[in-house]
């Protein structure tokens, strides 16, 4: 069989994913319920979405009960990405890979999955890449129920320590980022002033908070844009 189009493979390719996702859906878990949700709630949210920055920016808005269209503008902004990410994995998908495959592989096309399954050489197969998505939705998963309900099981003070471990994710992946370009950093210094003054400005305060990350996150987003463009890049 075709190593591109091999089931096993792309379960072992996919398990360093797994592993990483456990410790993040482990915070995760710990984080929405400590925010109000219970640990059924908190699984299926994991368990159909797949997402950690929306899923982060997603459960403060349900637990505030902000409308319906304040969280799909949310996701739409902060997960934008994966649809991009799609159309460009496409590009490899074997003749294997049919529509509803598409779909159902696109569900778990996560920044991870889509750099194993982008640094394949040649086409991929339907296969491969069930094999790879099937391990990290695992681990995303029992993660996310694991750490749901560890507060039924560990000390208070462990609890409330590896509840930042999520927000620790976050910085890990930016600050490495910002070090290395100073649009980046200048990006997520915007993005701080803005998130500061509508947290302390009494006129903006009372901005639904998934509105407020909306607007910090495009406004940042277009301000950078605009001073320091991504250089076209022209193929041969």
């Amino acid at each position: 069989m075709n190593e591109q189009n091999s089931f096993i493979k792309g379960i072992k390719d996919g398990v360093p994913i797994c592993l990483g996702y456990l410790s993040v859906a482990f915070a995760f878990g710990i984080f929405a319920t400590e925010s109000g949700l219970s640990i059924l709630q908190t699984l299926l949210i994991s368990m159909t979405n797949v997402t950690s920055a929306g899923q982060l920016a997603g459960v403060p808005i349900i637990v505030a009960g902000g409308t319906l269209l304040e969280l799909a503008v949310a996701q739409l902004v902060i997960n934008l990405r994966y649809a991009l990410m799609s159309v460009s994995l496409s590009q490899k998908l074997g003749k294997t890979v049919r529509l509803l495959d598409r779909f159902v592989i696109s569900f778990v096309n996560t920044d991870e999955v889509f750099a194993v399954a982008s640094s394949q050489q040649g086409s991929v197969g339907k296969r491969y890449l069930y094999g790879l998505i099937i391990t990290p939705y695992v681990g995303w998963s029992l993660g996310t129920f694991l750490g749901a309900g560890a507060e039924n099981i560990l000390p208070e003070s462990v609890i409330s320590a590896l509840g930042i471990a999520i927000y620790g994710m976050f910085v890990a992946i930016v600050i490495p980022e910002a070090k290395k370009r100073r649009a980046t950093a200048l990006c997520v210094a915007i993005a701080i002033i803005l998130s500061c003054l509508f947290t302390y400005l009494p006129q903006l305060s009372a901005i639904p908070s998934g509105f407020t990350v909306i607007i910090c996150a495009v406004v940042a987003s277009v301000v950078m844009a605009i001073v320091a463009p991504v250089a076209e890049v022209h193929y041969e």
